[in-house]
C-alpha cells in the first residue's frame, strides 16, 4: 500500500482540546489535540455512516452525534456501542508549523 503525506492545516488551527474535520485526497479525516498531541483518525464512524466532527471531543473520547458511539483517541478503538469496529489512525507529521497526515492513496 502507498502512503502519500498530505498537507491538512496550519497547527495554529489545532489547539489543545479541539478537534477539527478534515477532507484529505478522498477520505474525510478528523484531527483531534489531546493535550498538545494531535491525533488523526477516520472521519467517518465504523457503525454507520456518519460524520464523526460533527460529534464532539471531551477526555481522550470523540463521540459521535448520531447514536453517541465513542471511540479513543489514541488509537481509534471503540468504547462503546452501537459502534463495534475500530476506525483507522493515521500518523501525523508536523514541519514548519504546518500539520500533514500520512494517509493511504
Amino acid at each position: 500500500m502507498h502512503v502519500a503525506r498530505q498537507m491538512v492545516a496550519p497547527l495554529s488551527d489545532l489547539p489543545p482540546g479541539t478537534m477539527r474535520g478534515y477532507e484529505v485526497g478522498k477520505r474525510k479525516i478528523i484531527i483531534v489535540n489531546l493535550d498538545g498531541e494531535l491525533h488523526a483518525l477516520d472521519g467517518i464512524c465504523s457503525h454507520a455512516y456518519s460524520e464523526l466532527s460533527h460529534g464532539f471531543f471531551a477526555g481522550d473520547l470523540v463521540t459521535r452525534a448520531l447514536h453517541l458511539s465513542q471511540f479513543d483517541v489514541r488509537t481509534g478503538e471503540p468504547i462503546s456501542p452501537p459502534a463495534a469496529e475500530p476506525i483507522a489512525k493515521y500518523p501525523v507529521v508536523i514541519e514548519d508549523d504546518t500539520v500533514y497526515v500520512d494517509v493511504p492513496s
